[in-house]
């Protein structure tokens, strides 16, 4: 590969994980600012008036050709997963739940090699595996709790974004990127809908905080990360992508130990360093591989 293209990847990589960053953030943003016991509302004033903004702004339609991969693409990348994310979340320590999510880059391998024949590059693998131990480092706590469905969630959470992640790469759309990300966000929201109406209590009145926090999650961790995140799907391989999303628990616990004064030390430490090494050497190794 020349240099040029090589840089142009390492580009397409910084610039992707933007998103995860993104994400990473939402976690400080909901517990010390929205309001509480209020996750499928959340959602739904997350990403509905992002895509909304993206769709009056482009103006774009999708084709009827492809108006069922939009449906199925937004319940995998965003649908689905947000609501096995809420389940996981809600029956599980935070920690195990990002332990569990953190086997997507394997569940990758395994759906590229059984659908294209596609054997994962040694050094991925391994570094894949590293990720999710050291995930579990950093993370878990002696005493977090193993609860089924919480597990079954979480795992069910991955699968679904890992099928997204191939299947968005596999399938063109004739859409810019940007109408492509809107109406993912607009479907999704309305799929969570329901669950905000029958799960959630009302939410009555908000503060300028709340909704400011509101405003950030929307603009900055749905419309700015999804459209970067889409985009680097388009540009990468699905192994590096879904290793960038180890990069949003990094940046979660990072800004608990800048803002909160949680401690960072022994092996949360170790695990730390961990991850961030999977992050680059599955990016190196994917990297190598690119046509």
């Amino acid at each position: 590969m020349s240099s040029s293209r090589q840089t142009s990847l390492w580009w397409d990589v910084l610039i992707t994980s933007i998103g995860p960053v993104l994400w990473g953030t939402t976690y400080i943003v909901t517990t010390e600012i929205l309001p509480p016991g209020r996750p499928f509302t959340a959602a739904v004033l997350r990403i509905v008036p992002a895509g909304l903004i993206l769709i009056l702004y482009t103006r774009l339609f999708p084709p009827r050709k492809e108006w069922g991969r939009m449906l199925i693409l937004a319940a995998l990348n965003l649908g689905f997963f947000q609501a096995m994310l809420f389940v996981a979340a809600y029956r599980l320590p935070g920690g195990l739940a990002s332990v569990v999510g953190a086997i997507q880059p394997l569940l990758i391998m395994g759906i590229v090699w059984a659908a294209d024949r596609i054997q994962p590059a040694r050094l991925a693998l391994w570094a894949a595996i590293m990720g999710v131990v050291g995930m579990g480092a950093l993370l878990l706590s002696p005493g977090s709790v193993w609860d089924p469905i919480g597990v079954a969630a979480a795992a069910a959470g991955a699968l679904s974004m890992s099928f997204g992640t191939c299947l968005t790469r596999r399938w063109s759309t004739s859409l810019p990127m940007l109408a492509f990300t809107g109406w993912q966000l607009f479907i999704a929201g309305l799929m969570i809908a329901p669950f905000a109406l029958l799960f959630d209590p009302p939410l009555r009145s908000v503060t300028l905080l709340q909704a400011s926090g509101y405003a950030y999650l929307s603009l900055g961790g749905a419309l700015l990360a999804y459209f970067l995140w889409f985009r680097g799907v388009a540009r990468l391989s699905p192994v590096a992508v879904s290793s960038l999303n180890l990069i949003s628990p990094v940046t979660a616990v990072v800004l608990g130990w800048a803002l909160l004064g949680q401690s960072i030390k022994g092996m949360s430490m170790v695990g730390l360093v961990a991850v961030l090494a999977s992050i680059l050497l599955v990016q190196w190794a994917s990297s190598r591989r690119m046509p």
